[in-house]
């Protein structure tokens, strides 16, 4: 097995959609992954594009965004080492549901859908464990949509850089201010609020010392300080 090979299986194995499969199982998916490279501000599909191939971050961060008719850009998520996108395409080819576009260099391995879906049909048990894993992604999706229309503006806010505090320090980030690259309008459409709403309430973290806010970027100083806002 080659150093290319073993690199993919181990970040395969920490992606939740493949948390069901086994050592055996990773090294099959693996065999048919491929390396990617994207410079920074590229655009890796875009919403309506054919659906064909997933991809999992080895390093670097994107975003999903969807346009308005009117012109608004929305942030639907955001994507960090270890992280899945267009994982749908594994299982049928329709067209993409939202843009993905890099915020910096980004290196992943990418899974073709016809290679996904041959080693499906060869490998049945495969499929039963991913269908397992998707379950439990659709489950933990429905419960954060139920918690987050309970939740006020300010928790909603307060669990985002919550999140992206989680996901920094899993690529090396300290304790205690933890660097996010991250604009309000990004932090307003991830919570589900205004853009007005959210800086209100970041200005009250920053006023508080929690965080300080700069150019498309968030020092969060005390993590734990955040879910005392979060319920």
């Amino acid at each position: 097995m080659g150093t290319q090979e073993q690199d993919a299986i181990e970040l395969l194995a920490h992606v939740p959609v493949f948390e069901t499969l086994g050592p055996r199982d990773l090294t099959k998916v693996a065999a048919v992954t491929v390396p990617r490279a994207f410079d920074a501000g590229h655009v890796i599909f875009r919403e309506g594009d054919q659906s064909d191939t997933c991809y999992i971050v080895r390093s670097g961060h994107a975003r999903a965004v969807r346009e308005h008719g009117d012109g608004r850009t929305l942030t639907l998520a955001h994507f960090g080492p270890g992280d899945i996108f267009g994982e749908l395409a594994m299982f049928d080819d329709e067209r993409r549901s939202a843009t993905v576009e890099t915020l910096d260099q980004v290196d992943a391995i990418a899974v073709l859908g016809t290679d996904m879906r041959r080693l499906l049909r060869e490998h049945p048990d495969i499929s039963v464990k991913l269908v397992i894993s998707l379950g439990r992604r659709l489950r933990e999706a429905n419960e954060r949509i139920a918690r987050q229309s309970f939740q006020t503006v300010q928790s909603r806010v307060a669990g985002v850089l919550g999140q992206l505090v989680v996901q920094a320090r899993a690529e090396g980030a300290g304790d205690r201010d933890v660097l996010v690259t991250v604009t309000q309008s990004d932090v307003a459409q991830l919570a589900g609020s205004s853009r007005e709403s959210a800086s209100r309430f970041l200005a009250v973290l920053e006023r508080a010392g929690v965080v300080t806010q700069g150019r498309g970027r968030v020092t969060v100083h005390d993590p734990a300080a955040l879910e005392r806002y979060v319920f």
